[in-house]
C-alpha cells in the first residue's frame, strides 16, 4: 500500500483528499502545515507528497524547498496543490522542486488519476 502525505490547513479539504486516496487504497499520512509536513516526510517517508501551497505558518514553496534539503528522498513525488492558479505560479512550483501541480478546486472523478500520474 503506497503512503501519501497530504499537507493541508483546510479541514474540508482535506477530508476530501483524504476520503477520495483512502478509497483508492492508498494509506494518507497528514500535516495541517508546512513545518509539520516536512518533519513527516523525513521521518515517514511516504511515496508521494500532496503539498497545499497556501498554509499558516510556512507556505508550501519553502516547505517544499526544506523536503528536497532533508533526509527525504530527492527523488520524492512533491504534487502542488493550490486555488492560486495565477500566470508563473505552476513555474514558481516547479522552480521550487515540486514535481507537479494540480489547481483546486480538485475534480474527484479526475484526482486519482492526477496522483498517479506522479507516482
Amino acid at each position: 500500500m503506497k503512503r501519501l502525505l497530504v499537507v493541508e490547513d483546510n479541514e474540508v479539504n482535506l477530508y476530501l483528499i483524504r476520503f477520495l486516496l483512502e478509497k483508492s487504497g492508498y494509506e494518507v499520512i497528514a500535516a495541517k502545515d508546512g513545518l509539520s509536513g516536512v518533519e513527516l516526510a523525513a521521518t515517514q517517508r511516504p511515496d508521494l507528497v500532496i503539498m497545499d501551497i497556501q498554509l499558516p505558518d510556512i507556505d508550501g514553496l519553502e516547505a517544499t524547498r526544506r523536503i528536497r534539503k532533508s533526509e527525504a528522498d530527492g527523488k520524492l513525488p512533491i504534487v502542488a496543490l493550490t486555488s492560486y492558479a495565477m500566470t508563473g505560479d505552476r513555474e514558481r512550483a516547479l522552480a521550487a522542486g515540486c514535481t507537479g501541480y494540480i489547481e483546486k478546486p480538485i475534480k474527484p472523478e479526475t484526482f486519482i488519476a492526477e496522483i498517479e500520474h506522479y507516482l
